[in-house]
């Protein structure tokens, strides 16, 4: 929720024009006290979820889609990447015609200690966020070595309005 607002807003990105979902479909939680955590899916878990995301991106048709943490990198190339390796630069996804941004989620952002760390990559985020302001994706980087795209879906009932979106964010 807010925690991807305030980089989306800092960056100038009107939310109401994304896609958003999730790339895993039901979540784990962890007791913690009175609070629950939800703990990371494993890869049958974000395979479990590929078809739901296929057909979603299929059709939305976005131009460029957000890498909104390790989960989501996961799921759309099929195979464990490392974020900061990706971030920062603007991938293209193998058949799928569309680019992808990485970058950190923003649940990371909160368990950041120091404050300056903070800001950097809350500063990273509003980067990739404002990555998305350009209405095509411009000459993206190919990278032959991933194995697919594996897509996952959370907002169905809403895709009927946003069908042709430029991004989505997973």
């Amino acid at each position: 929720g807010q925690g991807l607002d305030r980089p989306l807003e800092a960056a100038g990105r009107d939310r109401a024009r994304l896609y958003v979902t999730n790339a895993v479909k039901h979540f784990k939680h962890e007791p913690r006290g009175k609070r629950r955590l939800h703990k990371k899916p494993n890869a049958g878990e974000i395979d479990a979820c590929e078809w739901w995301l296929d057909h979603e991106l299929r059709y939305i048709a976005p131009r460029v889609v957000v890498a909104l943490g390790a989960t989501a990198l996961r799921a759309l190339t099929g195979k464990p990447l490392s974020i900061n390796a990706s971030r920062g630069r603007l991938i293209e996804l193998p058949g799928a015609r569309l680019g992808m941004v990485v970058t950190v989620h923003p649940s990371y952002l909160l368990r950041i200690q120091e404050e300056r760390d903070k800001r950097r990559e809350f500063d990273l985020l509003v980067t990739a966020c404002g990555q998305l302001t350009r209405p095509q994706v411009p000459q993206v980087e190919a990278i032959d070595d991933f194995s697919g795209s594996v897509f996952h879906s959370a907002e169905w009932d809403h895709a009927q309005d946003l069908k042709g979106r430029n991004v989505a964010v997973i």
